[in-house]
């Protein structure tokens, strides 16, 4: 079979960037044979300074943003899992939370005319889709700076390069 190969409009696209994280979170759980080593591990160091930097902003079930700092390879480890599941599975919500949110949007779409709703829904679906890209990039880095260190930690830095 012919392989094609990514034009640069397909390197931009959602799926592409979905299959890119997934790709980097599969073969970081095929490389990561004992995850429990990544306890206790910090994920990057600055270079300069030689400090932690693992600030990161979470947000939890209830919607309250946590922020933690000093998170180990294992802490990045589960949570990419985590997400790839919610990619490939789905999120599941709680019923009371898709409650809340379908009156808040019936509330906001009662208040918009309806032809600045279409305009206002474009920009909406542009600004989560950037914003999903983003995100997706970022959690694919963290994939793969993962997975070297993982083998730096083990010894096989250079294995399969």
């Amino acid at each position: 079979m012919m392989q094609i190969s990514e034009s640069n409009n397909q390197r931009h696209s959602l799926f592409s960037a979905m299959n890119r994280f997934i790709g980097a979170v599969n073969n970081m759980d095929q490389i990561v044979m004992v995850p429990s080593l990544l306890r206790d591990v910090p994920l990057e160091y600055e270079e300069e300074k030689g400090e932690v930097n693992n600030a990161v902003v979470l947000t939890g079930g209830n919607g309250a943003a946590s922020y933690l700092t000093d998170r180990d390879m294992y802490s990045y480890y589960v949570l990419l899992k985590s997400i790839r599941n919610d990619i490939e599975w789905g999120v599941l919500q709680q019923g009371d939370d898709r409650k809340k949110e379908k009156l808040s949007t019936a509330v906001d779409i009662c208040r918009v005319d309806p032809e600045e709703e279409d305009e206002n829904l474009q920009k909406q679906f542009h600004f989560h889709l950037s914003g999903l890209h983003t995100v997706l990039s970022k959690l694919t880095r963290k994939a793969n700076t993962l997975t070297n260190r993982y083998k730096q930690e083990i010894g096989i830095g250079s294995w399969g390069q």
